[in-house]
């Protein structure tokens, strides 16, 4: 039996003379939350809207859930939900009017509706709020009721668009709990994000530039082989410094965290040149030390690369 969810080759999208998706390689494991992280502009919500069947592709080869894109993208289409980053709420209906209306979309059975809507508002913690407006809904609760709306139809897989884009911070802690609850009752979960931080909480993620994907593998994984030194400075003049720092050889990456620095070296032993450009610079360096890098240093480096 396939454990593939998402099987992808050479994947291609142009639009017009602009490639938005050039030649990408994929492999979703069926039960896993795969996460496809990059900013704004690098084809992720392409590369989604592909995968959905929404788009057809311009080039290679892709299989979803066993079925041929783009020729059984209908077939996709029955077995997955799609959530896209502005979820088609009716803002004038209220929670349960909405998950009813996707219902109908989807030819959910009558005999199966009740209990698996009240399921939905469980879950999300939304039944106190099921006779609510969804126009009079908080950001978080809007992305909790359209998770609900896609999943009504109970699919396989489930793609989630920067689903948590403009969501405070406790909103996107309890986001993340659901998901990591259906994961665990078995679905399989393709999210983008440009959100670095939120990135970690995958299985494994596919960094993604400028239409291109430059690594894939577990988050940890990532951070361990990026193969030089990370450094964490403290100044009082961090931008300025990593103004300086820039311009030396050896230098992977600079991303600036407050006072903070954190340099990506081609090698320890350049660390002390640095230092001494800095204090040449008169720039205070408080204290440094070497680092895990985070997988935002490991993106910063490998796009510095290119």
């Amino acid at each position: 039996m396939d454990d593939m969810a998402i099987k992808t080759r050479g994947l291609k999208k142009a639009f017009g003379a602009v490639e938005a998706v050039a030649g990408v390689d994929l492999d979703v494991r069926k039960g896993e939350i795969f996460g496809l992280v990059g900013p704004d502009g690098a084809g992720k919500t392409t590369v989604m809207r592909l995968l959905a069947g929404i788009l057809d592709p311009t080039g290679g080869e892709s299989t979803v859930l066993g079925h041929r894109l783009p020729e059984e993208a209908e077939r996709i289409k029955e077995r997955t939900g799609y959530m896209p980053q502005r979820f088609g709420l009716y803002e004038d209906l209220s929670v349960m009017e909405n998950i009813r209306f996707y219902a109908d979309i989807y030819d959910v059975p009558s005999g199966l509706r009740p209990e698996r809507i009240e399921r939905l508002l469980g879950f999300s913690n939304m039944t106190p709020f099921k006779t609510r407006l969804a126009g009079k809904l908080s950001g978080g609760m809007k992305q909790k009721l359209g998770l609900a709306c896609a999943l009504v139809h109970t699919p396989e897989l489930l793609f989630l668009d920067e689903p948590t884009n403009g969501v405070d911070p406790v909103s996107r802690r309890d986001f993340w709990r659901i998901l990591y609850d259906l994961v665990r009752e078995g679905l399989t979960v393709f999210i983008s994000t440009s959100y670095l931080d939120e990135a970690e909480r995958c299985s494994k993620v596919a960094l993604m530039d400028r239409g291109s994907v430059l690594a894939v593998d577990e988050p940890s994984v990532l951070k361990e082989s990026m193969g030089f030194a990370m450094i964490e400075l403290w100044t009082g003049m961090s931008r300025a410094a990593a103004g300086v720092v820039r311009t030396m050889e050896g230098v992977k990456g600079v991303s600036v965290y407050g006072d903070r620095l954190h340099v990506a070296l081609d090698e320890e032993e350049s660390l002390g040149a640095l230092l001494k450009r800095l204090a040449d610079e008169g720039m205070e360096i408080k204290d440094y030390r070497r680092i895990v890098p985070s997988l935002e240093d490991v993106f910063i480096s490998m796009v510095g690369e290119r």
